[in-house]
C-alpha cells in the first residue's frame, strides 16, 4: 500500500538525517537556511529549516519527482538555564525512536535521565497535527508544533 511504503521511508529518512546528525550535520544554504537530504528508490525526503532558537522548517517527501506529503514545524527552547546543546542531542535521541506507524516526530514518549519527551499527535499521515515538549527534571524546557499532510497537485 502507499501510504505504508510512505511511512517505513518517513521513518528512514528522519533517522538517517537530522536525528542521526543533529546541528553540524546539515547543508547550510546561501538564504540562511539548513537543510537535510536522504533518498531511497523513488522517494526523496528534504528537512529545510531556519534559526536555531526558535527555529521554523518544513519536511517534503517527493516519489518520482512528485511532491506527495510535506510538514512545518516550529519548536523553541524555553529554558535559560538548560544549554541548547544538551537539550538538542537529547530530542535527537527521542527521534531516532520514530515510529513507522506515526512517522511525524518521535514516539509518544522517551526517558533518559532527567530528560523526558511527550509527543501528542491527532490524525494520520494523510492530515494530521501535534506538539512535542521536552521536560528537563518535570520543568518544561522546549515545545515544538508540526503539522501536514499528503499534498496532491493538478
Amino acid at each position: 500500500m502507499y501510504i505504508k511504503q510512505l511511512s517505513k521511508f518517513l521513518a528512514r529518512a528522519k533517522i538517517n538525517t537530522y536525528a542521526s546528525s543533529g546541528e553540524g550535520g546539515e547543508k547550510i544554504l546561501p538564504d540562511g537556511s539548513k537543510e537535510f537530504e536522504f533518498e531511497e528508490k523513488e522517494f526523496k525526503y528534504r528537512d529545510r529549516y531556519f534559526g536555531f532558537n526558535p527555529f521554523i522548517g518544513e519536511e517534503i517527501v517527493w516519489q518520482n519527482g512528485k511532491i506527495i506529503w510535506g510538514m512545518n514545524y516550529y519548536g523553541k527552547i524555553i529554558s535559560e538555564t538548560i544549554p541548547a546543546k544538551q537539550i538538542y542531542q537529547f530530542l535527537q535521541e527521542a527521534l531516532k525512536k520514530i515510529t513507522e506507524d506515526r512517522p511525524f516526530r518521535g514516539s509518544n514518549n522517551f526517558r533518559h535521565g532527567d530528560f523526558e519527551y511527550f509527543n501528542e499527535a491527532e490524525g494520520t499521515l494523510e492530515n494530521f497535527k501535534g506538539e512535542e515538549e521536552i521536560f528537563y527534571k518535570k520543568q518544561i524546557v522546549y515545545k515544538l508544533n508540526y503539522n501536514g499532510g499528503l499534498i496532491i497537485q493538478k
